[in-house]
């Protein structure tokens, strides 16, 4: 399955400021680990984001996001945000800084 690597790159450009992130081939898309702790992530033209648990129902109220569910198994902690979602600059660096928040508050692996 092919991933967005126009979105993939927005992310790398967001995340370029922090020496410590790591990208992964994953899930047939892209992840970017922060102290071996997955943030983010692209899978086809979805954007994926780890919110954790507290943050979760509040996430999925947000525009174009529904629960990441790849396996036919939803995974709480962890939302999909379609295109509309990220399209503009702005948003898509909210995300990625929830999930960024998120992978810096969990202890290094």
């Amino acid at each position: 399955m092919a991933y967005d690597e126009g979105l993939a790159q927005r992310i790398r450009e967001i995340l370029d400021k922090r020496t410590e992130y790591v990208e992964k081939k994953m899930f047939g898309g892209a992840g970017y680990m922060l102290k071996g702790n997955m943030s983010v992530g692209v899978i086809g033209e979805d954007l994926i984001v780890r919110v954790g648990l507290e943050n979760y129902d509040k996430a999925l109220e947000k525009p174009h996001s529904r629960p990441f569910d790849f396996t036919g198994q939803p995974m709480k902690g962890w939302v999909m945000v379609g295109p509309d979602g990220y399209e503009e600059d702005e948003d898509l660096k909210v995300w990625v800084q929830q999930g960024v928040d998120f992978a810096l508050s969990l202890p290094p692996k």
